[in-house]
C-alpha cells in the first residue's frame, strides 16, 4: 500500500497529466468545465451558483477560451 508520500507522488503525477493536457486541448478543457459546471449547479440546485461561475471562468481564463 502507498503511504501518504507515495499518495502525494501519484497525485503530483496527475496535476500535471491535466496541465499538460489542458495546454494541448483548452477548447475540450473549457467545454467539459461548462459541462461539469452546470452538473454541479443543478446538482446543488443553484445553491453554490456563484462559486461554480467563478471557478468556470477561471478555468476558461486560464485556457484562454473565456
Amino acid at each position: 500500500m502507498l503511504g501518504k508520500l507515495g499518495k502525494l507522488v501519484v497525485l503530483a503525477g496527475a496535476v500535471e497529466a491535466a496541465r499538460r493536457y489542458a495546454k494541448t486541448n483548452p477548447d475540450a478543457v473549457g467545454k467539459i468545465a461548462d459541462q461539469a459546471g452546470r452538473l454541479v449547479d443543478q446538482c446543488t440546485k443553484g445553491k453554490f451558483s456563484n462559486q461554480i461561475d467563478g471557478a468556470v471562468r477561471k478555468v476558461q481564463d486560464t485556457t484562454g477560451r473565456g
